[in-house]
């Protein structure tokens, strides 16, 4: 695997087994994802869904620390020669212990009674939930890959990028909602969490790709990602 920010390191470091668990915690991301959404659109009671995520969400976190503490002890013992390998795996890392941590913010929704699954926007609910479960597997493969090419990445980055603009557009429009404020606030609540996820799966493929000093950034400075 060579990523963009390897190209800051003159070492010889090998970082497959950082990949590959970073592929993990993507991959486990993806599951809390899928089980919280469905507590949220689809009628799950949230208590058989809630001891998984809040599972997986500790499995997320307790790999990304062991992971931090590796790329610690490689620089200790490499010296600073792969320097922009180890602070690229670390943001990349945090990146994705964002997006559990997201994950697990929309079954927090769920559990305080939220339910969308009546919504009049549940055909695009679904459809919207179904478009960012597929960007957690297209962002596992290009991190994965030893070989993706950047027409990959910028057509992943477009689609991305497309559904935040989407999805803030909406939160725009839930704002000025005459609706009744028990519809449209969930709604909007609920978009706000989805625009996160995808902001960051866009920052995880772009950190993978992206030479160290842009990380995060786009043209003109303004920023990548939605913490």
């Amino acid at each position: 695997m060579v990523l963009a920010f390897f190209k800051g390191s003159s070492g010889d470091g090998n970082f497959d087994h950082i990949v590959s668990k970073s592929v993990t915690m993507l991959g486990d991301a993806r599951h809390s994802f899928d089980l919280a959404t469905l507590a949220l659109l689809a009628d799950t009671d949230p208590t058989a869904v809630a001891e998984d995520i809040r599972a997986t969400d500790q499995r997320i976190n307790e790999a990304e620390q062991e992971l931090r503490s590796e790329l610690i002890v490689h620089v200790s013992v490499q010296g600073n020669a792969d320097i922009g390998s180890v602070l690229g795996f670390t943001l990349l890392l945090k990146k994705i212990e964002r997006v559990g941590d997201q994950a697990k913010n929309i079954l927090e929704l769920a559990e305080t009674g939220v339910s969308l699954s009546n919504s009049a926007e549940i055909e695009d609910l679904l459809a919207g939930r179904q478009a960012a479960s597929a960007l957690f597997a297209e962002a596992g493969e290009l991190l994965g890959s030893a070989d993706t090419d950047e027409a990959a990445i910028e057509d992943f980055a477009e689609r991305a990028t497309a559904i935040t603009t989407d999805l803030q557009a909406a939160i725009d429009g839930f704002m000025t909602s005459d609706r009744p404020g028990r519809e449209v606030v969930p709604l909007a609540i609920y978009y706000r969490y989805l625009r996160r996820i995808v902001a960051n799966l866009l920052g995880i493929v772009r950190t993978s790709s992206e030479p160290l000093p842009h990380v995060d950034y786009l043209e003109g400075g303004t920023v990548d990602t939605d913490d």
